[in-house]
């Protein structure tokens, strides 16, 4: 079962990036411009946030298998849609619903936590991420291959499928109900739910601290993602779009990597994983700022640098949803409603911040962005500091 889960993720995940690789392609087909046509990336990040915040919380109240049943079969129509769409406008909306409905993956993780001992809630949530991690390379990688020889509608239309498929599974395949929380919320009306996120982030301060760190990692995340495509089919590089694919396959050392961030959370804690993942993605930002040079040695550069980030975020997405799922057990749906919606928020200022500066100061702008997304980690050096002091 925890095998399906993870490829429900992987599927989920796969959805929101494999777009990254097709804009080019989506910009000659629908006469509009690259830097445009990377709006449609934009478009379904901020649609995968708006469904975090308000489906999500809907994990606290209703049965999983209906609920993610039904989120599969919107989101597969959804792409359907897209691999129809006949102008940029309609593919953005469509793109919008895609994500406002993929959001399985966040309904999959409380799920999952609530049926395991504390004591392994960092491995699994690992593994499970894991099956994510290689939804999100295999995507990039699958849809900039499948565009370049079907055209850019192919990947949509392929994924839609896929998407309709594991809906039909999950409804043979997920038990009715599911373990029930250790202890339940108050009841409250449903129109109230989208508002329970934000107590939550005012009444727990770990929880704002978790969302904060991911937020602040995601945002260079999404920002050099977003830019990469246009740096490699610019004239610097001047490959297709399955070129982004195939540097994205080399982050598969990171599949390998969260499961043993997992471990260590439930040894050590989240504070040290954190710590070494912001000083990761200073790393590489220091290391893409070389690709900016072009050439062989520019290409390197540019695939060791998206390693380490790609390791960084994932890692410390493992520490910090380990910190808050442990706050309140009856609510870790919401709970995960008011990070996630917090890091996608990051992720689609990260996307949009990145453009402009791409477009303003190129590829150094958009890596001295991700430098400065990196301050945060100051907060897990002081912290580390105090903590040494008392013991």
């Amino acid at each position: 079962m925890v095998g399906l889960l993870a490829l429900v993720c992987a599927v989920a995940v796969g959805n929101i990036y494999f777009p990254q690789a097709l804009g080019p392609l989506v910009a000659a087909a629908l006469g509009t411009s690259p830097d445009k046509a990377a709006v449609v990336v934009t478009a379904t990040q901020i649609g995968y946030t708006a469904g975090i915040f308000l489906l999500v919380p809907l994990g606290d109240r209703l049965p999983y298998r209906r609920l993610l049943v039904t989120l599969l079969a919107v989101s597969g129509a959804a792409l359907l849609a897209a691999a129809m769409a006949r102008s940029l406008a309609q593919l953005v909306a469509a793109s919008v619903l895609v994500g406002v409905t993929t959001t399985s993956a966040q309904l999959i993780g409380p799920m999952t936590v609530g049926l395991v001992a504390q004591g392994r809630r960092g491995a699994v949530m690992g593994t499970l991420l894991s099956g994510s991690i290689g939804g999100m390379l295999l995507a990039r990688a699958f849809s900039g291959a499948l565009a370049e020889r079907l055209g850019w509608r192919a990947p949509y239309l392929v994924a839609g499928l896929v998407v309709l498929c594991l809906a039909v599974v999950l409804a043979r395949a997920l038990p009715a109900t599911t373990a029930a929380p250790v202890a339940a919320p108050p009841r409250v009306p449903l129109r109230s739910l989208p508002v329970q996120p934000l107590r939550l982030l005012r009444a727990e301060p770990e929880l704002r601290r978790s969302a904060c760190y991911q937020a602040a990692l995601f945002g260079g995340f999404s920002a050099v993602w977003t830019c990469l495509a246009l740096l490699l089919t610019g004239p610097l590089y001047g490959y297709g779009p399955q070129a982004l694919g195939i540097v994205a396959l080399t982050g598969v050392v990171t599949m390998a990597c969260t499961p043993a961030a997992g471990r260590i959370v439930d040894r050590h804690g989240s504070d040290p994983v954190n710590l070494a993942c912001f000083l990761a993605a200073l790393a590489a930002a220091a290391v893409l700022a070389a690709g900016a040079r072009g050439g062989v040695a520019g290409l390197v550069a540019l695939v060791l640098g998206t390693l380490l980030l790609d390791t960084a975020m994932q890692c410390g997405m493992v520490a910090n949803q380990a910190r808050f799922y442990a706050l309140r057990a009856g609510s870790r749906s919401t709970l995960n409603t008011a990070f996630m919606t917090c890091v996608y928020l990051g992720g689609s200022a990260g996307s949009w911040l990145g453009l402009q500066l791409y477009r303003h100061g190129g590829w150094l702008g958009v890596c001295v962005l991700l430098a400065l997304l990196t301050a945060p980690g100051a907060d897990t050096v002081r912290r580390a500091r105090a903590a040494k002091r008392r013991g």
